[in-house]
């Protein structure tokens, strides 16, 4: 199976959430079936070699539906750019496909609490 393409295209800091529905044909009358299925879905800076990674949450509501959700800490530390993938594992068969993957896009944002050290061991929050 060939990935199907699907863009992120995220504000530095914001959260973001998505529901994909997974089909087995064209149509999408037939649903692919997630029962005994694990997900994993991961965001780095590049596929191979990169140093950044953080893990997207998926959770499955059955029979064919995948919610993946990045918090806005996650969010607040990713790279300009990047890319990611989901991977689907049927348990009881060993199974691996990747239905999803694409190019990550970070645009920077303009409001966000700062730290910065000052005397004395404290930190003060500055809104910049």
């Amino acid at each position: 199976m060939i990935p199907a393409d699907y863009n992120l295209t995220l504000y530095r800091g914001d959260s973001g959430r998505w529901q994909f529905k997974l089909w087995s044909d064209a149509a999408k009358t037939i649903p692919v079936d997630l029962t005994d299925a694990t997900v994993l879905s991961m965001l780095r800076d590049r596929a191979v070699g990169g140093s950044f990674v953080t893990q997207l949450d998926c959770t499955i509501m059955l029979p064919n539906i995948i919610d993946m959700v990045l918090t806005s800490e996650q969010c607040a530390l990713l790279p300009a750019k990047g890319v990611w993938d989901m991977q689907i594992t049927y348990t009881t068969t060993g199974d691996v496909v990747t239905p999803l993957k694409g190019a990550v896009s970070v645009t920077q944002d303009v409001t966000y609490v700062e730290t910065v050290a000052a005397a004395g061991n404290q930190k003060l929050a500055v809104v910049k």
